[in-house]
């Protein structure tokens, strides 16, 4: 079953939406209480990992919108080029490329540290590795929110 450009808004809304609630358990007490969450949990991983799919979704629709699928294999990298098309030929800002390329390097620099702590588990890097994540994470979820809009209003024309 194809998706529409829709039903990628609808998905990349629904990323966003859940990016920001993990920023929000990740640093307010409140929801952590009320999760019984202790303070040194937080999920700045997550929200990077949420905010590029909102990023992701969002170009998948604009690129449905104008008639261009994008599947697997290498379905990331494909969507990638023909949204930079786009840009480089000047009908999208290159501002939304800059933002899409940071959120795409992010994502693939966790899947790495991922890789890399999968070997070591050792606890003091996990905790350092958390609060060192907390302000990729808030640029991350900017970055989407701006992304997000940008196509939102696009795809709406």
């Amino acid at each position: 079953m194809d998706l529409s450009y829709e039903n990628y808004i609808e998905r990349a809304q629904n990323e966003l939406n859940l990016s920001e609630i993990i920023m929000g358990l990740s640093i307010n007490p409140n929801f952590q209480n009320n999760f019984k969450i202790t303070k040194i949990d937080t999920y700045f991983s997550a929200v990077i990992s949420h905010a590029y799919y909102c990023i992701f979704y969002s170009a998948k629709a604009y690129l449905m919108k104008k008639g261009i699928k994008t599947k697997i294999p290498s379905e990331h990298k494909k969507t990638f080029k023909a949204f930079k098309k786009f840009v480089k030929d000047g009908i999208l800002d290159k501002e939304l490329l800059r933002i899409y390329e940071e959120a795409l390097i992010k994502a693939e620099t966790l899947l790495n540290i991922f890789k890399i702590e999968k070997k070591n588990r050792g606890e003091f890097t996990y905790q350092k590795l958390a609060q060192a994540n907390k302000e990729p994470a808030s640029q991350s979820l900017e970055n989407a929110k701006i992304f997000f809009k940008s196509i939102y209003n696009l795809t709406k024309v």
